[in-house]
């Protein structure tokens, strides 16, 4: 009857039999038919008023066309997607096993409403594990969990914001995002250029920025290091000026041929924010962020939190404990970064069999190389070719200040590339490239 009336084959209006008669034709008894109707009018598929009996309603809450399902989304053969971990190697049956003991084990205060900063325990468990890989410096105070890169840096340039910071420098090519975030909410964006020595701090002078975000230990996207003299310059800049550093550390925890380049929020406690995230190491669906900041500085990030959505699940924030308590955490970097490293290799062969002209950069750390291509070579045709080609790649151009003044590259991804396709990819994109720049 609710289906009659919901998808219109029961008419608005239509009087409907008595319960007395409607009782006859079904032979059951009147009350329980004016039990139906009592209960159908409640939810109001039908009306009633004295002296007119009861009528359907006039209501529709299905759509009259079918509707039209959506077209499955078509993944490509080649996927060279820059910043993206390999998700089928995600240690599911590990982090279920921490879910699993933290569920066993939590108390009802975990079940209430979380804290802001995020539980004590998983902050605890971060400072031991990041000043052991990372050689920072900080304690669980110091600490603030939070839903990922993206809203790690929102909080930042909030706080910024609300102590007067107006101007922030942006490494150029960068991340393009973060520039979008500082003019959201009225702060100028200052791009900085890269070179071979990471950004190019004495460049900074030159404006008014009192904040700065860097990737000091793999530039993204070009790879580059910064090498300890900008550091010690960057240092310096930030103490003269009295200027916040904001550190990204995205993807540190996979170096190939080099030695780790610790934190730079190490070397400068007082004045490096450090952002880290598990998008890259474990999975970007968990929404596992964390600020790293003097004391003070996280207690205010703590209460923008708050203010922004209350603060995050805190059952998941307990798991990425207990994964890095119980040294899970260390055995999927190991066994990750021995994945990664035998597809850079396979990738880096595969380059300098199909294209050996072309110069790549980035190669010793991360999850991506850059590639230049000929001077003059139309960077997006190459793009969308290649995507035509099944092959999935993006163009340095999007990362880029001033894309139309700058050499046309390529910024290509490994993480989620599979081993037996990337010679074959890098083949079919050699020939893409051929037949833009005849």
């Amino acid at each position: 009857m609710r289906r009659a009336v919901r998808t219109g084959r029961l008419r608005a209006d239509l009087p409907l039999p008595s319960t007395r008669a409607l009782a006859a034709d079904l032979g059951v008894s009147r009350g329980v038919v004016v039990e139906c109707y009592e209960q159908l009018i409640a939810e109001g598929y039908f009306t009633s008023m004295r002296g007119s009996g009861t009528r359907v309603a006039a209501i529709r809450t299905e759509p009259a066309q079918p509707r039209v399902a959506a077209l499955p989304i078509t993944e490509p053969r080649y996927d060279f997607r820059p910043g993206t971990p390999d998700v089928a190697s995600f240690p599911r049956r590990a982090w279920f096993a921490s879910l699993r003991r933290v569920y066993g084990a939590a108390g009802n205060s975990a079940f209430r409403y979380p804290e802001p900063q995020g539980p004590r325990a998983t902050r605890a468990a971060l400072a031991a594990f990041l000043a052991r890989s990372r050689a920072t410096v900080g304690d669980a105070e110091s600490i603030v969990l939070c839903n990922g890169f993206a809203q790690g840096i929102d909080l930042m340039t909030r706080l910024l914001k609300s102590r007067g910071v107006t101007s922030v420098a942006i490494e150029d090519p960068g991340y393009g995002d973060v520039a979008r975030r500082c003019r959201s909410i009225g702060m100028t964006a200052h791009p900085i250029p890269i070179d071979d020595r990471g950004l190019v701090v004495e460049r900074l002078a030159r404006t008014r920025a009192r904040a700065v975000l860097v990737t000091p230990s793999h530039q993204y996207p070009t790879g580059a290091g910064m090498t300890a003299d900008r550091r010690a310059a960057l240092l310096a800049w930030a103490a003269k000026r009295d200027a916040w550093i904001i550190e990204d550390d995205y993807d540190a925890e996979f170096r190939y041929d080099r030695e780790p380049l610790g934190a730079l929020q190490g070397l400068a406690p007082d004045r490096v924010v450090y952002v880290g995230t598990g998008s890259k190491i474990l999975s970007p669906a968990l929404r596992l962020g964390w600020l790293m900041a003097p004391e003070k500085v996280a207690s205010e990030l703590a209460a923008l939190k708050a203010f922004a959505d209350g603060g995050s699940p805190t059952i998941d924030q307990l798991a990425l404990a207990d994964f890095l308590d119980s040294g899970e955490m260390d055995r999927h970097l190991r066994r990750m970064r021995q994945v990664y490293r035998r597809r850079r290799d396979l990738l880096t062969a595969a380059v300098a069999e199909y294209l050996p002209d072309l110069r790549i950069g980035g190669v010793s750390a991360g999850l991506h190389l850059m590639m230049d291509l000929p001077a003059g070579t139309e960077e997006s045709a190459v793009v969308a070719e290649a995507e035509q080609s099944s092959i999935r790649l993006f163009g340095a151009a999007r990362y880029r200040a001033r894309p139309r003044q700058s050499p046309p590259a390529l910024v290509i991804g490994y993480g989620c590339a599979a081993d037996a396709l990337i010679r074959e990819g890098v083949q079919r994109l050699a020939r893409v490239i051929r037949r833009a720049t005849k």
